[in-house]
């Protein structure tokens, strides 16, 4: 299974992938290219270092359908990819139709909550400041509602008396390096 990974920032998820491919347990999925919507992201150097082809894609370029980063992840100047999965690790842009028809039913997303609560930006600081005892990290299939998609795959941390949203958040993603890389090694066939 071809794996293209999109993100937006450091890539600890994308680092977690990786790792887990080098180590054999991401089943029969390979990472063939990663994409960034950020031309400074910290997440490109993780393509050199695993020997993954990885490129930032100017959103503002693409046409209004997002057609263009759609094409672009299918056949990158880098390599060609034609990927049986998109996998979103910390990409922060809502994706647009063009893109989710493109694609259509072969796009994940990891979300920092246990869906359907806290969907949107900042779950782990919503589920903190709304007082729940458990959160934490989600799977999902993408489809046009944000956080909205199948879920696929959950797992739990309880938010300790002692927690602040800094040491919360380390914890749920502790979490989400071990769930996502799972979650794409049985979507592989492992």
């Amino acid at each position: 299974m071809r794996v293209v990974l999109l993100g937006s920032g450091r890539g600890s998820n994308a680092e977690a992938i990786l790792k887990a491919q080098g180590e054999g347990r991401l089943g029969r999925a390979q990472v063939v290219a990663i994409f960034t919507d950020k031309p400074d992201a910290p997440m490109l150097a993780l393509g050199p270092r695993f020997g993954v082809p990885a490129q930032f894609v100017d959103p503002r370029r693409s046409r209004p359908s997002s057609r263009a980063p759609a094409r672009s992840a299918t056949s990158p100047p880098s390599a060609p990819c034609a990927p049986d999965l998109v996998v979103l690790a910390g990409f922060m842009r809502v994706l647009k139709p063009g893109f989710l028809d493109a694609f259509a039913g072969r796009i994940i997303n990891l979300h920092p909550s246990l869906l359907p609560s806290f969907p949107g930006l900042d779950g782990i600081g919503q589920a903190f400041r709304h007082g729940v005892k458990i959160t934490g990290c989600t799977v999902h299939e993408v489809n046009a509602a944000v956080d909205g998609g199948r879920i696929l795959d959950q797992e739990a941390v309880r938010i300790e008396e002692a927690d602040t949203v800094e040491t919360l958040a380390a914890r749920i993603h502790v979490a989400e390096h071990r769930l996502l890389p799972a979650v794409i090694a049985r979507l592989s066939g492992a």
